[in-house]
């Protein structure tokens, strides 16, 4: 589609964004970054905090350079929060407090899975949306509530309706057996790509603690380096936490309104190429 219309591409992918995490996520190839501009991949350090927030600035800065080129955008990528965020703003959220941070953190790592329990006893509707082990998001919910006294969902739904980015979104919703057969075949090609190998390298440079790690795949290939995980157990492991993921993203972008929904790829392509 970029293409087709001249367009860049900018990468709406919260992982995508790390230097070094590529088998994992897909990254796009040197030879499709070749065929068409790509904009926010490998922007950011694997043990540097990023913000949705960050993601915005970033963004909003590449929109502006592409279109004063003269050129259409496309924002690539499933992350629904740095979507939602780009497209309809973000609350004026109050400052991140490392002390309080380091506590959460420390509180996790005593006892795995009680920042959702702490989550969900605040602010349930946040608990449902944010997955146990997705800590980033768990530790900045308990931090909002913490510093305003107010859910973080209160925040959301209080924010004034107003598109600060115009944009046409398209969501593909493939069958759940197209979905499965493609997950399936992905899992298999990034192990074969080397998924071992890239988590290996990037635990012995940035530790095994940091966020990014905690994506699915990279998780999961961690426990089988830390031996908690056996090696003939490790696809069936990420095959699951893949499809998870697959079914909250579902939920996320049910939720999300004006967009267009398809299950056909190629009829995404020619609905919207005779739309211009």
């Amino acid at each position: 589609m970029a293409e087709a219309w001249g367009a860049e591409i900018v990468s709406c992918d919260s992982m995508q964004l790390y230097r070094g995490l590529d088998v994992g996520t897909a990254k796009p190839t040197a030879d499709e970054r070749a065929r068409v501009p790509h904009h926010l991949i490998d922007v950011a350090e694997p043990d540097e905090a990023f913000s949705a927030g960050r993601f915005v600035e970033l963004a909003d800065r590449a929109i502006a350079e592409i279109t004063a080129r003269g050129r259409r955008v496309l924002i690539v990528g499933g992350t629904g929060l740095y979507l939602r965020a780009l497209r309809w703003g973000l609350f004026d959220a109050p400052p991140k407090d490392c002390e309080l941070r380091e506590r959460l953190y420390g509180d996790e790592r005593e006892k795995p899975g009680t920042l959702h329990e702490q989550l969900l006893a605040v602010d349930a509707p946040s608990a449902s949306k944010i997955a146990p082990r997705d800590l980033v998001r768990l530790v900045r919910a308990l931090e909002v509530h913490a510093l305003t006294g107010r859910p973080i969902s209160e925040h959301h739904a209080s924010q004034e309706i107003k598109e600060r980015q115009p944009m046409r979104v398209a969501v593909l919703e493939p069958s759940r057996a197209l979905l499965d057969e493609r997950i399936e075949a992905r899992v298999h090609a990034m192990l074969a790509a080397g998924l071992v190998d890239e988590t290996r390298r990037l635990r012995a440079r940035h530790g095994a603690q940091i966020a990014p790690l905690q994506a699915v795949g990279y998780r999961e290939v961690g426990l089988f380096l830390d031996g908690k995980l056996a090696e003939a157990e490790l696809p069936a492991a990420i095959l699951r936490a893949t499809r998870h993921y697959a079914r909250r993203q579902r939920t996320w972008f049910r939720k999300e309104r004006d967009v267009v929904r398809y299950e056909d790829p190629d009829l995404l392509f020619s609905t919207e190429a005779a739309l211009g």
